[in-house]
């Protein structure tokens, strides 16, 4: 018999990978996209792209592992406060695990049952997972999350980069907003393959907020940029 496929043990890591990925793509191409309309020169363009995907990896990886390391803070309290619980009044606790397996439609006697072989078994583990919806594959890794979207981060501004580097100066502007374009819908693709979700729509939706951030980027370059020779 074939297992079925579940997702949701990916979400952390899919999550930062999807969203470095995906930043790095739109916020280095928008800066060169600003430099570009604001400038007929190459090296302006350059080293704003090469700027922006120093800066964009650092300030994700130092945001994700500030976010995860709190989120974990939080879990790790709980965890305290629940083992605390356990110790000092645990036929309390019993009945209110029990409690739980009530409400998800067990009858009373079934679920004093079910919550006392489970915490035979592991009180901590069982209160973690069914009053405070803490287990293994939602665990926050804070090291694991800030590389994750400080990498990916990376491969998705290199894109827009070289393009700075290898495009006419003339076409910049169209040619930096295509090549990103195509590396969105190739991002919001594998992600949505990766997550078990609609192709198309996560497609559409990368692409479409994604044109607007960089239209906008393009606008103020217009407005206030100096063409210089």
């Amino acid at each position: 018999m074939e297992l079925e496929k579940h997702y949701s043990n990916r979400s952390g890591w899919l999550r930062a990978a999807v969203l470095g990925a995906n930043d790095g793509i739109l916020s280095t191409t928008s800066i060169a996209i600003g430099v570009a309309a604001a400038s007929s020169t190459r090296s302006p363009i350059i080293l704003a792209a090469l700027a922006g995907l120093v800066a964009g990896a650092l300030s994700m990886a130092a945001g994700e592992y500030v976010s995860v390391s709190s989120q974990s803070d939080i879990e790790t309290a709980d965890l305290a406060r629940e083992k605390k619980e356990l110790e000092t009044m645990p036929e309390i606790e019993l009945k209110e695990l029990a409690k739980i397996y009530e409400k998800r439609g067990l009858d009373s006697e079934l679920a004093m049952q079910v919550a006392g072989q489970l915490t035979k078994h592991n009180a901590l583990e069982a209160h973690a997972k069914d009053e405070l919806g803490i287990n293994e594959f939602t665990q926050p890794k804070p090291l694991q999350a800030a590389f994750a979207s400080g990498a990916s981060f990376i491969s998705g501004g290199i894109l827009p980069f070289l393009v700075s580097l290898f495009a006419p100066v003339g076409l910049m502007v169209v040619l930096l907003y295509a090549f990103a374009i195509v590396f969105l819908a190739l991002s919001g693709g594998v992600a949505a393959k990766a997550g078990g979700s609609n192709m198309l729509k996560g497609i559409v939706r990368i692409c479409f907020w994604g044109t607007i951030a960089m239209g906008l980027t393009a606008f103020v370059g217009y407005l206030f940029g100096v063409k210089t020779a």
